[in-house]
Formats: structure tokens, sequence, C-alpha cells
């Protein structure tokens, strides 16, 4: 007990006053009386004390430290100690409210002990923590060598090492960050004393148990201490100012360069921020005024997914006219109002935030897949109208959703205060652009930010909400039956007819192209549907670095009930950071769009956005229970590749030629000199397994390794690009003298290519030609690149397989493939290729201007 006597004298003499309890049969007078003040203004309002600075050295300022946190400690213990016995009436108390001769009602038991529990929850993993980090210091401390005498003479780095290498900063920041709990145990504080002391005065049986509450001290039975049923109603009053007094004491102890200064600096900043606004007066709690006599207002409100300490939590936002709130909703007992417990919040001043989004991990993806396949069994079920326990089977599919939501999304929006706090948020990309541009209109007004009063904010956001619960798709039309789980057989049946309405089958959107763009940029369109969460609601096209992007790439959707359609232009920086350039939204007709593509042009602000539509409804597969892998392109006939992407230029093709064309246009040898092996497969298994991931690497990647890749793709194609029962007419063409005939007589042969094979060479013929055009930096004339792609473009037939006229000496097998892809490069009438499948079956355009 020195250590605590020590300990004691230490906050006293700071002002932090302190309770030693009472040995065995010595009670403890009633508090209450003494701080009948408290109903009126229950925390002490004089917070702001001087700084005196503590005039030590290091160590001895490490060992104050030391001593106000093992005070802390013991502090945390009683406490803890007085919560439970405040608790401990509540269960027999809450059992005999539902008796003929109830000593409380229920709402009286609410009353009392409301909060209780979740302080007790919140003080017990801050001391379970403190406890821990205090016990292995204390170990590592004891491992030491034994502590100098006073005539030798420590190293001075070891001394700062074993002071240094405790901290708690965290704790406390946690503690604080959730000390909104304490804001409803305030404002509930009144009304609880006054029902113990009604129920006191008229009830026997309850003034015999408010009248000996005991609680022992240190663990032993003989050492009690007696409380009122007041006394210990005040206790978390009390405990919350001492709060702020101790973290005060505490930076006071600890050294500017230990590492906990920052955060319990935060943490003091938090506290007497929550203080100051539970001590406003109601008047000042009705407005806040801000800088040009604004007045603090709700902007707007939604929920995303929070992600804090590595775990994803659903939250309610809250964006005021000077700050953004974050609060967990408490759902309420039936008939109640929901109440709100604060999260954190950010002032908007020197606010920054960053979007960027991160792929599923194998693990993640397979988890999301197993929730939506038990979603739609379930639904499917519901649809059969089964009888029993629907309602229960109404409120688990909500469950899920909930679930779902908190897992599905891979959009994040970083926000970063001036201070260096920060938090992820989460949610569609769509919806994390509107918070964004909602937070950066207000932070370009350059509002000052006041203090808030978090309590009051916090209780005011049951009433101030605009989105009254989470966007559940699957229970939109019985929101209000699910949340109360009393489904009736009418209102299923209304509701069943009304989730009738929407796409349900295919849905396929063909983006070919973007205008608008004030300079080059790497860009993509990003596309997300509403409806059931059974099925992937997201899609992307890969990135391009143009002025003028095409894609010419189809997005496929398995939709059920969706009625409209997010559309997106997206810019990504080196650093992966996603800029939304501009976006809408429009809704869906499944009646124009079925069976037959439907070209519009959507104008998304500045940038304009050619796509086509299509629909096909058919009754829907349940999800897979893994995701579908994206069928390889390389080792895959031409034909079969574009067919499948819906084009007539692989996008392999059309992707490394644009990143060779936007920066290895004057590397030396582009496609002489082979790239790194290990990088080009690493290339290979990405353009295998997932375009747009391969598009990233791309951009990184050398770019050798890259016109490897390109190589590598016509090399390994079952059948050349020309089909081997062309070359001896190929052949036969080289042998005429004539410039102008040979030159149209292989243009003819070209043109009996199929249409993919013609396209794509014609793609690839253009692109070289442009890359001798710079010949002079990067040393590849026409015929160097004929020489490196005329065995891949054009292989002889294979002996015995009925091919027409004489076979063709192996001598003179190269010749003739360098010699065809050289004439290809130089003619001056070669066609332009076309890269995609028409998509519009419409005489005129539908423009679509949103």
């Amino acid at each position: 007990m020195e250590v605590f006597q020590e300990a004691v004298d230490y906050l006293e003499a700071r002002r932090v006053s302190y309770v030693v309890e009472a040995e065995a049969d010595v009670l403890e007078e009633d508090v209450f009386p003494e701080e009948a003040a408290a109903v009126r203004s229950p925390l002490l309002t004089n917070l702001d004390l001087p700084d005196i600075p503590i005039l030590c050295s290091e160590e001895e300022l490490l060992e104050r430290r030391l001593v106000v946190l093992k005070g802390v400690l013991e502090c945390e213990e009683v406490y803890l100690n007085e919560l439970e016995t405040l608790l401990m009436p509540m269960k027999a108390l809450r059992a005999s409210a539902g008796t003929s001769q109830p000593v409380l009602s229920t709402q009286q038991v609410q009353t009392v002990f409301y909060q209780v529990p979740e302080l007790l929850d919140l003080h017990r993993s801050f001391y379970s923590g403190l406890k821990a980090r205090l016990a292995a210091h204390s170990g590592h401390a004891g491992d030491q060598d034994p502590a100098p005498s006073r005539n030798d003479s420590p190293d001075p780095g070891e001394a700062k090492h074993k002071g240094f290498e405790l901290t708690v900063g965290q704790l406390f920041l946690k503690l604080v960050n959730q000390i909104g709990v304490y804001g409803g145990y305030i404002e509930n504080y009144v009304d609880a004393v006054n029902v113990v002391r009604k129920c006191t005065q008229a009830d026997a049986r309850f003034r015999t148990l408010a009248e000996s509450m005991m609680f022992n001290n240190n663990g032993s039975p003989k050492s009690r201490t007696k409380y009122t049923f007041e006394a210990l109603l005040y206790k978390p009053l009390d405990r919350v100012t001492r709060t702020t007094l101790v973290l005060r004491d505490l930076i006071r102890t600890t050294p500017e360069d230990h590492q906990d200064s920052a955060p319990l600096r935060e943490a003091l900043r938090l506290s007497r921020s929550f203080l100051s606004g539970v001590n406003e007066s109601p008047r000042g709690r009705r407005g806040v005024t801000l800088t040009h006599d604004k007045r603090r207002q709700l902007i707007r409100d939604g929920f995303v997914v929070d992600e804090s300490d590595g775990e994803r939590c659903l939250r309610h936002l809250f964006l005021y006219t000077d700050l953004l709130l974050c609060a967990r909703v408490k759902p309420a007992s039936r008939g109640k109002q929901d109440q709100y417990r604060f999260g954190w919040y950010l002032p908007l001043a020197g606010l920054k935030s960053r979007c960027f989004s991160h792929e599923r991990t194998p693990e993640a993806q397979l988890r999301l897949h197993t929730v939506r396949t038990k979603m739609h069994r379930l639904h499917k079920q519901l649809q059969r109208h089964m009888k029993g326990s629907k309602a229960r089977s109404w409120k688990k599919l909500e469950q899920m959703e909930l679930l779902l939501l908190t897992l599905a999304p891979v959009s994040r929006l970083e926000l970063q205060s001036p201070n260096g706090k920060s938090h992820t948020l989460l949610s569609s990309l769509y919806e994390l652009e509107e918070w964004r541009e909602a937070i950066c209109k207000l932070t370009k007004e350059n509002i000052e930010t006041v203090p808030p009063d978090l309590l009051t904010l916090t209780s005011a956001c049951v009433k101030l909400r605009m989105t009254q619960h989470p966007p559940l798709h699957s229970t939109t039309s019985t929101t209000s039956t699910t949340s109360s789980s009393t489904t009736s057989s009418s209102s299923s049946s209304s509701s069943s007819s009304e989730k009738t309405e929407g796409l349900c089958g295919t849905l396929a959107v063909a983006v070919h192209s973007a205008s608008g763009l004030q300079q080059p940029a790497c860009v993509s369109v990003c596309v997300e549907v509403d409806g059931l969460d059974f099925y992937e609601k997201l899609a992307q096209t890969h990135s391009i670095h143009a002025l003028s992007p095409q894609w010419e790439q189809e997005l496929y959707f398995q939709v059920d009930r969706a009625r409209h359609m997010r559309v997106m232009c997206v810019a990504q920086s080196d650093r992966r950071d996603t800029t939304v350039l501009g976006r809408t939204s429009i809704t869906l007709d499944g009646k124009s769009l079925s069976n037959r593509w439907r070209k519009q042009c959507l104008n998304l602000g500045q940038i304009d956005v050619n796509l086509s539509l299509k629909y096909s409804c058919h009754p829907l597969d349940p999800p897979g229970p893994s995701p579908q892998q994206q069928q390889p392109v390389f080792g895959v006939c031409v034909q079969t590749v574009a067919q499948r992407e819906g084009v007539l230029v692989p996008h392999v093709v059309r992707c490394c030629v644009e990143e060779i064309e936007r920066r290895g246009m004057d590397e030396v040898g582009i496609y002489r000199i082979s790239g790194i092996a290990r990088d080009i497969n690493v290339l290979k298994t990405a353009f295998d397994s997932n375009l747009c991931e391969a598009v990233t690497r791309l951009r990184s990647a050398e770019v050798n390794a890259v016109s490897g890749v390109l190589k590598l793709y016509f090399k390994e194609l079952p059948e050349p690009l020309i089909p081997a029962e062309l070359f001896q007419s190929l052949a036969r063409a080289l042998d005429l003298n004539d410039t102008l005939v040979r030159s149209t007589s292989l243009l003819s042969v070209l043109q009996s290519c199929p249409d993919t094979n013609r396209n794509s060479l014609l793609f690839l013929l253009h692109h070289l030609r442009r890359v001798s055009e710079r010949q002079d930096v990067n040393k590849m004339s026409l015929l160097n690149l004929a020489t490196v792609f005329g065995p891949s473009l054009l292989r002889p037939p294979v002996a015995g397989g009925g091919s027409d006229g004489p076979g063709v000496d192996i001598s003179q097998e190269v010749v003739v493939q360098v010699q065809v892809v050289f004439c290809y490069l130089q003619c001056s009438a070669l066609p332009q290729p076309c890269i995609s499948l028409p998509h519009d079956t419409d005489t005129e355009d539908e423009t679509t201007h949103l």
C-alpha cells in the first residue's frame, strides 16, 4: 500500500480529489447531500487550470509518471467495484418487475441503470489493458541489473530506454474516444436520482436495499465500504471529471519526446471538449454561432462502414456545417426511440481527404460469396411463403444484409485532420464521392471550429437524422416491418408485389469512349447498379492514358430488382489515389433495353461517356460457391478471346500498345531488347486472371517487359493472326514484280482473314508504323520490326495439313514471314482497324444529360 498511498498524496497535491475507502465496520456518510448541487451542474466547470511545469530531471519525471499510472490503476479498481455494486440489484429488480408486486417497474429499472453496464465494460477493458502494461513493465524492469548505487554513474541512454518503454497513450485515447457513453448517463442522471428518491420513500423493500449497498474494497470480506444508492449513482459523474484532471497530471509527467505525448494531449483535448459541451447552459446548447453569423446545422447524413483498428463497423455519419460526427446506433426496445452513442468527430477546418480502392483478399471474397449464397437461399424460401417463423426469417435476412453491407465495399475515403487524427470510411464509390464533395464544399468556406457539445449533438441525432434506416435493398419496401420484427401477412403480400419491380436477369454495359478531358490522364469508367446484394454490383473498365480514351469493353451484371445505374469517370494517380472526374445516375427501363443494344451518351458534367446497354430477362441461378475466375487469354484463339470480351481487338493487345505508346516510343530497341522473364510472367498471369489488375501492373512495369508481353501473346496463339492456309497465297504475291500489284494482292489476301484476325493485325501494324516514325531515337526501323514480329504473325502450314500448292523450303520460310509483314508496313493504302463490334441497333442515338 506504500505505492498506493504515495499516489493518493500526489493526486491530492495536484487538486485531484480521491476518497480513501473505510475499513471494516466503518460507515461512510452519504455523500449525496453535500454534492446535491451536482444535480444542477454535475461536473466541475473550471477545468482550464494553468499547467505548472515540473522542474526535475527526466528520470525523476518518469518515476513520477509511473506513480501516477499506478494511482490511476488503483482508482480504476475501486471504480470497477463501485460499478459492480451498483449493478448487483439490477437483475433481481428486473425479475421482480414482471411480478404482481414489483419493487420497480421495467421503465424505472431502465432509468436507474441506464448506461451503467456499458460504463462497466468500457472501464474493464481500460483497466485490463493498463494493468497488463504496468505488469509487463515491472517484469521487464525486474529482469534488469540491480539499480546502481549513488556512487555509480548510470548510462543516461539506458535510463531513458527503461523509462520510455512504457506506453499507455493509446489506452487513454481509446477510453476518451468512447467517453460519449457518459453523455447518456449524465443526461439521464437526474431522472435516475429522482426514481431512487421516490422509491426509497414509497417502498420499504427498496429503502432497505438503497441504504445498505456494500462492496468489498481490495477483495477482502473484512474490508467493506457502505454506500447509499444515490452515492453510487454519483460515482460516474465524479469519474468523468477526474479523467480530465488525471490526464493533465499525466501529461505534465510525460516528456515531450515520449511516444505517449501526442495521444495523451489529444485525449485531453477530447475530454475537455466533452466536458465543455456538457457544462453549457441549456440555452447555449440550442444553437452554436459560427463564422459570418452562420448557425451549426446538419447538412447530410447516411450509413457508412467505419474501418477502425482493422475492423469494419456499420456507423451513422452526420455532416454538420463545421464538423463530421460518427455515431453508433443503439436500437431501443419496442415502442421506444433509438439512441445514438458517440463514436468520433473531426473538425472540417483543415480536413484533407483522399479516395482509393483495394482488391478484396481471396478469403474476404470467399466469405462474401458464402453470405450472398445464404441470403439468396433465404430469400427464395421467403418468396415461397414458408409457414411458421416468417418474421424471424425477415429479421435474419436483414441481419445478413447488414453484414453484407459491411463486407462488400472496396472503395475507401480517408479523412486526415491537421492534428494527425484520421479515419477511413468505406461505401460505394458513388456515395463516397458525394460525401467528399459535400465536405470539400464546406471546408472551402473557412468556417471556424467551435468546440462541439458532443452530448447534445449525439443526443439530437435521433431527431435530426435524414436517413431513417440503412439502405437495405432486400427489405426496402418492408423496412418498418422488419425493424419491429412484426410482419403481417397483408404487409408481406404488398411488399412482395412491390419487390417484383426492377430488372431481373443480365445487364450488359458496353463502354465505348469518353470525351471532354482537359489533359491526358489514366482514366477508367466505373459502373454501379442497385438491387438485391446477391450478386456483384460494381464493375470497372481498365485504365487508359489518353485525352480521348476508347475502351470498347463490355461489363456484365447479374441483377435482381435493379432500378438504377450509376456511371463514374475515374482518374487514378501513380499513388493509386482515385479522383472522380464526373458522375451521373440513370433509371433502367427494361422494356427499352430488352434483347437489343441501346446506345446512350451520358453527360457527367464536363465529360461525356458513350456506352450501350442491353438487358436480357431470365431466371437467375444462385451465386456460385466461389467467385468466377476470369478465363485465360494467353494460348487461346484470338477469336475466342475477342468474342468473350465483345471486341474485335483483344484488350491485352490494346492495353500493351497503349502503354508502350505512352512511355516506350523513345526506348532504344523497344521490341528488340527483351524484358526480364520474371516480370513478363507476372504480367501474363495478371492478364489471365484480372484485367484491371494487369493494367495497374502495366503502369509500373518496365516498358521492355510490356513489349515482351505483347510479343509473347502473339507467339503463344494456337493459330497465327494470318491463317496458315494463306501462307502460299502470300508467298506467291511476293513474287510479283510490280509494287502496286503486289500491294493490292497482299491486301486482297488480308481481306479474306476473319474479322478479329484482320482488325487485330491492322491495329498492330499501325502501331508498329508509329514506332518506326521514332526510329532515329529508338533504332527500330520497319524492317527491324518486321523481323521481330514476322515469325509470330505468319506461320507455314503443318506438313500434311492439306494445304494447296507445293511446300516452302525451310530456308525460305523466315524470308516469307518477314517480307510479308514488311510489305504490309510499307503499304500506303493500309486500312484502319475497327476495334469494337457495333452495339447500337437503333436508328437514332438516345442521349441522356443528367
